[in-house]
């Protein structure tokens, strides 16, 4: 990443903050128009009888498409761990950076937020939606925990004890664990594979190949971490449900119920970043080959010749948008993740950051959360992706700028920091 962009970064992540400060920590969401009694029952009816459902749901996706800001008129703002989570791992990022107390103090707020809104009625901790979500399934209820939500908990954790060594973390770590490897069943598919679980529901039907790699990530971790073998060997049978489920070509559907079988932009990233992950704690050889394959259908079927990311390369229905920044914030953590592997990503990363800045961001130091048919979705959402993208950007940045630790000039980190507060 050259110079000048990395400062153009350092700049858009102090506007972030500042934005931050002044916006508050609770907002809308890309699941608003659907959070509300009207939406829920619009969006069941779609499930179970598609052609009606579909007149029922047709307005309120025109809503979406055109007049975002209406959202405002179907739900309220609400507080999101998954964002309280990438927040805290971002300010955590940011003070192990510059090795300022300030961001280290605003990482600890996040994890006393955290710790305050678990789920009620679990033994340990876990974190979910704050609404209740309808699925093709039936409702999942506020407060059910959600193995794609509880891992970012846990690296948040993980990422200030790895700063401050402060005893306190460690109960909680160790609860997320235990509550990871106890509450969500495995579906065995032959002796050493299992499909894990999306939540602690006892029928849930699992299947859903995301979920089974961020288990396999956060058990591996936590399993190395925490120091508890146990947990390595239920990561190794949902990593290899993860591995088998891989097409031919190199991608992953969402799902082998064989109905959710499109492939999309971030989830292909969720993937592909709890392999990197694991392959980066373990060296797992089975990981590099898989992220080898699966990068090159990456690269090849989620960007347009423009090289910047498209949200389908199989969808799964209509879509009423062109692109998400979600993708961008995914994009950008694959690919800082797998800097120097693959020459083809870092050309992407690049370009993708340099969009990102260009057009994304605004004037408010927000980022917009869609590029639609028409227009724009400029309604900041903290989990859609307004903390991913801080957390990318923040993430990038501590690849690049060595640490005050590592022997940088304090100096040097100052005048960028200067820079970007003018």
């Amino acid at each position: 990443m050259n110079a000048a962009l990395i400062e153009k970064t350092v700049a858009a992540v102090d506007q972030f903050c500042g934005w931050l400060d002044h916006y508050g920590e609770i907002s809308y969401d890309h699941q608003s128009f659907f959070a509300s009694k009207l939406g829920r029952s619009a969006k069941a009816l779609y499930y179970r009888r598609p052609l009606p459902g579909t007149l029922a749901v047709a307005p309120i996706v025109f809503f979406e498409a055109f007049v975002p800001s209406a959202r405002t008129l179907f739900w309220k703002p609400q507080r999101f761990p998954i964002a309280d989570s990438h927040y805290a791992m971002g300010f955590a990022l940011l003070a192990r950076i510059y090795g300022r107390d300030k961001y280290y103090q605003r990482a600890v707020h996040f994890l006393e937020v955290l710790h305050e809104t678990r789920c009620p009625g679990y033994e340990d901790y876990g974190w979910g939606y704050p609404f209740d979500w309808e699925t093709r399934t039936g409702t999942m209820r506020e407060g059910t925990p959600l193995i794609t939500t509880v891992p970012y908990a846990y690296e948040a954790f993980s990422g200030v004890y790895a700063i401050d060594k402060d005893q306190k973390w460690l109960p909680i770590m160790r609860s997320i664990a235990e509550h990871a490897f106890r509450s969500y069943r495995d579906l065995e598919l032959s002796p050493d594979t299992a499909s894990c679980a999306y939540t602690p529901a006892p029928d849930d039907p699992c299947g859903v190949i995301n979920a089974s790699a961020y288990r396999a990530f956060l058990l591996t971790k936590a399993g190395i971490e925490l120091s508890e073998p146990r947990y390595l060997e239920v990561a190794t049978r949902n990593l290899n449900f993860v591995l088998a489920s891989q097409n031919t070509d190199g991608s992953w559907c969402y799902s082998t119920d064989g109905k959710r079988d499109f492939v999309d932009h971030f989830h292909t990233c969720f993937v592909l970043k709890a392999l990197a992950k694991i392959e980066e704690l373990t060296g797992c050889t089975r990981c590099r080959s898989a992220i080898e394959q699966g990068v090159k259908y990456y690269q090849r079927s989620l960007f347009d010749t423009n090289g910047l990311p498209v949200p389908f390369s199989k969808r799964p229905r209509l879509t009423v948008y062109r692109r998400e920044l979600y993708d961008y914030a995914e994009c950008i953590n694959l690919a800082v993740l797998l800097h120097g592997r693959f020459p083809e990503l870092d050309r992407i990363l690049s370009n993708v950051v340099t969009d990102l800045l260009a057009r994304w961001q605004k004037a408010d130091g927000s980022f917009r959360a869609r590029e639609l048919l028409i227009g724009w979705d400029n309604v900041p959402m903290h989990r859609w992706a307004q903390s991913q993208v801080f957390r990318s950007l923040c993430f990038l940045l501590s690849r690049n700028l060595r640490t005050p630790q590592d022997g940088i000039a304090r100096d040097t980190l100052q005048l960028l920091e200067s820079k970007a507060t003018n």
